[in-house]
């Protein structure tokens, strides 16, 4: 999309395009008159026409979807999901494997490498660093070479930046039990070791942009000290994201919660913009770095609300906003998820397409 790849690169576009964490398909089948259910892609295609700044992800094909109530439901012992979307959620049980601070201890991410047993969301074999360059160029069409074209907003995601690591394959207890202890430097060492291999990988990718992705803060503010932050993550940030500058590509920081804390030293890691959530003063954003990309403004409790006016006056705040900076993008930064009223949502993106005019 012309207008994304545009505001990505901090650049005016005509329109203020939209960069939604969508998973609501009962308000697709609501807007369109299509089932999405029974008609994925079609539904998505019609969306998609009638919002043409609101760019969702195309859908492969026309293939039925089993409605939720008609999915197996995962549950048993020690296990549960939800719904998610038109499916259902995964467990949460990051770090089942490890059971006590030593086990932590004892663990070597360099002697382990190969993840894909290891729930961690990027859960790769590591060892190679060329396998991992070749994994990832497979995403992207084999035409491009070594460059995407012109205008092309197509980004390389990647959800472990360097904090998502040791979060995921401790799990939250035995990561905060163990992260101040003097032997835990050695694990953030080899972590940030194998990030290397990624982030060198990446430098090479036909992408204009990477969007990076740590949740190193939660809605009330950082989970970890400044001190701790400057000691292990944003050297390192600011390691990986230079090779990916080096290579042309502009790095947008994605990270759930209220970054008030935190927005300078990402800007100074070489970010160029943040895509987070409605907890976050996006003004403060927008006023001290200019032409910053930022998303995430957008509130679903809003949206739950489902009142027109207060819907309105939302997306008039997010458009003043827009106008304090070129890298604006329309967001619900608390995500819309499948219990999102439909009429709200439809509301938010009329009015956003009525307004979002530069």
């Amino acid at each position: 999309m012309r207008s994304r790849y545009q505001v990505l690169r901090g650049e005016a576009a005509d329109c203020i395009p939209h960069f939604e964490h969508w998973s609501c398909p009962d308000a697709e089948s609501y807007i369109t008159g299509i089932d999405h259910y029974e008609a994925p892609r079609d539904c998505r295609e019609q969306l998609n026409a009638r919002y043409p700044h609101l760019g969702l992800p195309e859908l492969p094909d026309n293939t039925p979807i089993p409605r939720p109530e008609e999915q197996p439901e995962v549950t048993g012992h020690d296990t549960h999901a939800v719904r998610w979307g038109d499916s259902q959620s995964w467990h949460w049980d990051w770090g089942k494997h490890l059971k006590s601070a030593e086990d932590v201890f004892r663990f070597s991410p360099l002697a382990q490498g190969d993840f894909r047993q290891i729930p961690v969301v990027e859960s790769h074999d590591y060892r190679d660093e060329e396998a991992l360059y070749r994994m990832f160029r497979a995403r992207y069409p084999e035409d491009w070479g070594n460059t995407a074209p012109e205008g092309s907003d197509a980004a390389w995601n990647f959800y472990n930046t360097l904090f998502m690591w040791p979060l995921l394959t401790f799990g939250w207890e035995l990561f905060l039990e163990t992260c101040l202890d003097p032997r835990f430097e050695r694990i953030m060492d080899e972590f940030a070791e194998i990030n290397r291999r990624v982030f060198r990988a990446a430098a090479r990718l036909p992408v204009h942009f990477a969007i990076c992705h740590d949740d190193i803060v939660t809605s009330r503010g950082p989970t970890c000290s400044p001190e701790w932050m400057h000691r292990h993550i944003f050297p390192r940030y600011e390691e990986f994201w230079g090779k990916l500058r080096d290579a042309g590509k502009r790095v947008i920081f994605m990270v759930d919660g209220n970054m008030d804390a935190y927005v300078d030293d990402i800007f100074a890691c070489g970010a160029s913009g943040i895509i987070t959530e409605p907890y976050t003063d996006f003004r403060a954003i927008a006023r001290n770095h200019e032409n910053a990309v930022i998303a995430g403004e957008g509130d679903v409790r809003i949206l739950m609300r489902n009142d027109p006016a207060e819907i309105e006056s939302m997306v008039r705040r997010m458009v003043e906003t827009a106008r304090m900076t070129n890298g604006y993008l329309m967001c619900i930064g608390n995500h819309i998820p499948w219990n999102t009223p439909p009429e709200a949502v439809q509301c938010y993106l009329d009015w956003s397409h009525e307004l979002g005019l530069r």
